[in-house]
């Protein structure tokens, strides 16, 4: 019975030590939103430029809500850095362009791996309408 109790302790003791997907290592993620810009109704193209000041979210494995968050640079990247090995969400929102049209905002996902300490992850840019 004392080697099982023991057994168990070591066990639980080399689960908890097991790095999950979040903050408290060496690797990064970035990427740059672009923000194409379209009239009212979604059929005229006006322009396109760097996301500025776009919030993009981060979520860490198989969360089911967002860890952190970025407010993108004057440029529109964005860097979530000293991340651990894992699976990631990044996201931005982006105006449904769809008809018929809501106020409703629809996130734009890009899935991201880490499979090393630091490692620098260039995600595909997040393109949002608005």
């Amino acid at each position: 019975m004392r080697a099982i109790i023991i057994s168990l302790l070591i066990l639980s003791a080399l689960y908890a030590c097991e790095k999950l997907p979040g903050e408290g290592g060496t690797s990064t993620i970035r990427g740059k939103v672009i923000v194409r810009e379209f009239n009212n109704d979604f059929t005229d193209f006006r322009d396109q430029y760097p996301g500025a000041k776009e919030d993009v979210f981060i979520i860490y494995g198989d969360d089911e809500v967002y860890g952190d968050k970025f407010e993108t640079s004057y440029d529109g990247t964005y860097e979530f850095n000293y991340l651990t090995e894992g699976h990631y969400k990044v996201f931005a929102y982006t105006d449904d362009s769809i008809p018929p049209f809501t106020d409703e905002r629809i996130a734009v996902i890009r899935q991201v791996e880490i499979t090393r300490k630091n490692q620098v992850v260039e995600v595909p840019d997040i393109i949002v309408t608005r």
